[in-house]
């Protein structure tokens, strides 16, 4: 995992230091193409899974019940901030 975001790391080094150069700057299109085409190889490869696939209905609910409760909780910590930071006080 250290590998991982050491050359992501590195990456971001080296594009930061090259990134007046003129080629580097049209590159981005054909990247998100590639990064489309990767999102669909992988979503080939785990439709191909059939450990994946036959456990499909329980690791959607396990990913609703998370996507609920991290989405409860960042609208919870916003309304928090809300009113403790920028909610006007009354004059009483």
């Amino acid at each position: 995992m250290f590998t991982v975001i050491g050359i992501m790391f590195g990456g971001i080094a080296v594009g930061f230091l090259l990134r007046k150069i003129e080629f580097l700057q049209k590159i981005g299109k054909p990247i998100s193409y590639t990064i489309l085409l990767l999102l669909f190889l992988l979503g080939v490869s785990v439709g191909a899974n059939d450990a994946i696939v036959s456990n499909l209905s329980t690791l959607g609910g396990q990913a609703l019940l998370i996507a609920l409760a991290t989405t409860t909780g960042s609208v919870l910590a916003a309304w928090l901030v809300y009113r403790f930071f920028f909610k006007e006080r009354g004059n009483a």
